[in-house]
């Protein structure tokens, strides 16, 4: 049954993410034929733009720039698109349990995923703030030799910058990636395929939080938008 879930899951995904204009935003007949009508040379008021819309509807939580530093709020900047889009499908179609964003997820079109996914996509990342104190260097040897071992490094890469439909986690809040990894290994956090709960299922949770730690200081350059 869970197989046939994720099937089905990534079959609607991949209509959302390669088939503009599915989303319900196509004319009905009716509203074609009054578009002929006398009327159809009025302009309509332009619709608001994906950035002002994040503004408006996103930036309270996750910042103007993609980044806040709220308890648990992810960090959007240098996120790719096709990440993006994946995680507002999962909100939309409440396979992610959080109210907030399943609320906000409800009422998305397909051609909203793409919008506001393309638009995040766009948003360079951004340094984390100077830490209180510096990083733990031992904690961060350990971290780093726990990525490798784990194989955290070649879905994320290297500078653990993502892409596709991987996250960048350099520079994710600590809070976030602790609670998403122990979320990933309970089963409490569902993914878009099983590849990271296989991928933390073995590992002691003191390790996964010593990862999150890691992770959450790894240097991040201000650089180029992650785009798609």
């Amino acid at each position: 049954m869970r197989a046939a879930s994720l099937l089905s899951c990534a079959a609607a995904l991949a209509l959302v993410v390669v088939s503009p204009g599915a989303g319900g935003q196509q004319k009905a007949p009716a509203a074609r034929a009054a578009a002929s009508g006398p009327k159809a040379g009025a302009k309509a008021p332009a619709a608001p733009s994906y950035a002002q819309r994040f503004a408006g509807l996103c930036a309270t939580c996750h910042g103007a720039n993609g980044r806040n530093d709220q308890p648990l709020t992810p960090v959007l900047a240098g996120q790719p698109s096709l990440y993006a889009v994946t995680q507002l499908f999962l909100f939309r179609e409440g396979r992610r349990g959080n109210p907030d964003m399943t609320a906000v997820g409800k009422t998305l079109t397909d051609d909203d995923l793409r919008g506001f996914s393309d638009f995040i996509a766009t948003l360079p990342p951004v340094p984390a703030p100077p830490p209180a104190t510096p990083p733990d260097p031992v904690r961060m040897a350990k971290g780093r030799a726990l990525a490798e071992q784990h194989k955290c490094v070649f879905c994320h890469g290297a500078d653990l910058g993502g892409g596709q439909q991987v996250p960048r986690i350099a520079g994710q809040h600590e809070d976030y990636l602790r609670t998403t990894l122990r979320g990933f290994q309970s089963g409490a956090r569902p993914g878009y395929t099983q590849a990271m709960t296989s991928a933390v299922s073995q590992i002691p949770v003191a390790d996964l939080d010593v990862l999150a730690y890691y992770a959450a200081r790894f240097p991040v350059p201000a650089g180029t938008p992650a785009g798609k």
